[in-house]
């Protein structure tokens, strides 16, 4: 019988934790024009935000980013999202992103996190790594890769997230 406590303080307690979204991390990265930017300003008037963690060098991250640009005039217009498209190119390699994004014409918000601070508060490991964040600034979906299709998961998350329901994963 002194058993049942403890598993019901066990289930409260992990059943607690695993409701609990996460927020986004404060940390100071760059603009693509070179000024200081934290992280926790990475906002959309309550509507959805995408944040998709890349690099100049990783095909599968230009492809995704190429293929959701094509659809993201539409995507805002449906949904209010705002991608926020976050490099990780080092030092060296970040002086080359803008001239990288305008060729490719993006209208995403480009951001650098060339000491990869960003990239770590958020454990991302490899990219793309994609992140879906509600009207709340909690992290209520991700994605790690791409693959042809991936966009279309994403933009289903994104649409349910516009109305207030749980993406699911």
């Amino acid at each position: 019988m002194k058993k049942y406590p403890l598993v019901w303080i066990a289930v409260l307690f992990f059943g607690t934790f695993t409701l609990a979204q996460q927020k986004l991390p404060s940390v100071n990265i760059k603009t693509i024009d070179g000024k200081t930017f934290n992280t926790e300003n990475i906002k959309n008037d309550g509507k959805p935000v995408v944040i998709n963690f890349w690099a100049t060098w990783c095909k599968p991250c230009v492809q995704e980013l190429v293929t959701i640009s094509e659809e993201y005039e539409n995507w805002q217009k449906e949904t209010g999202v705002k991608i926020y498209a976050v490099s990780i190119d080092d030092a060296r390699n970040a002086a080359k992103v803008p001239q990288f994004v305008s060729g490719k014409e993006w209208t995403y918000e480009i951001l650098l996190d060339p000491n990869q601070d960003f990239k770590r508060a958020l454990n991302v490991n490899n990219p793309p790594h994609t992140f879906l964040v509600n009207g709340k600034g909690e992290i209520v979906w991700q994605h790690n890769n791409y693959s042809p299709g991936d966009e279309k998961k994403l933009y289903e998350a994104i649409k349910k997230v516009a109305k207030g329901e749980d993406p699911g994963h």
